[in-house]
């Protein structure tokens, strides 16, 4: 079943040439990413088939006291369409504040300054492609969508997590899940997915996409990938807005 909305069709004919065309060539190469996998193609992943997992749970405590420092100034945070823009046809409102520290290996200096362990635990990470706070608001419903391209695995590891059982969730396809403070959901973003806050508290994760575990020639084919979408206007123009969104504001 396709969730996305006629909305975000609309959205998706008006984007920019070089996304369609980017698109396309991402979805081609799908079948050779599922060919290659070393982990099942499945709607949610168990963590515990990744190393790297263990050290970033515990190391959360870390990683939560530098956000609480960041939260002090969330009404000043960037909403995620002010930084990536192709995201306007999933969100347009304030309620998704982001803190970005990377972008399809763009490194946002000032944010991993302001955040030097998180920035550790998340550099230790291989594969770390894309690594933010992502700060959902009381009573924000993001709209189902899909990631483009089956060659990254999202990683969320729970933050700051509402009380309320139920009401506050992530769909994926079929499945549902929950998040807890200190542990980690991972899944694959190509299938239709939704996260609602349903309560009146902020929920916030570590967001990350983390290289799927290939074989070599699909390694290899990631590896082209990235480059080419690190290079894109997309990704420079996201880079450029991160650093827009963290120069001194005039004095009112």
């Amino acid at each position: 079943m396709d969730f996305v909305t006629d909305a975000a069709f609309a959205a998706k004919r008006q984007k920019p040439w070089y996304i369609k065309i980017g698109r396309k060539l991402l979805t081609q190469v799908d079948a050779v990413i599922k060919r290659n996998s070393l982990v099942p193609d499945s709607e949610f992943f168990d963590p515990a088939q990744f190393d790297w997992v263990p050290t970033l749970e515990a190391g959360w405590p870390l990683i939560r006291a530098e956000l609480d420092a960041v939260m002090r100034g969330h009404g000043q945070l960037p909403n995620l369409q002010d930084i990536s823009e192709d995201q306007k046809h999933i969100t347009q409102d304030a309620l998704w504040k982001i803190f970005y520290f990377y972008g399809y290996g763009c490194r946002s200096d000032e944010n991993c300054a302001r955040c030097p362990e998180t920035t550790r635990l998340i550099e230790a990470v291989p594969a770390m492609r894309t690594a933010f706070f992502s700060i959902l608001s009381p009573g924000k419903h993001i709209n189902a969508h899909r990631g483009p391209y089956k060659g990254v695995i999202r990683y969320h590891l729970g933050l700051m997590v509402p009380k309320s059982e139920g009401r506050c969730e992530i769909r994926v396809g079929n499945s549902f899940s929950g998040w807890q403070e200190g542990r980690s959901i991972m899944f694959d973003d190509t299938n239709s997915h939704e996260v609602w806050n349903d309560t009146d508290e902020m929920r916030v994760v570590l967001f990350m996409d983390v290289d799927r575990p290939m074989r070599l020639p699909g390694r290899i084919m990631n590896r082209i990938a990235f480059t080419l979408i690190k290079l894109s206007p997309l990704v420079q123009r996201a880079h450029r807005n991160v650093k827009k969104s963290n120069a001194p504001k005039p004095a009112a």
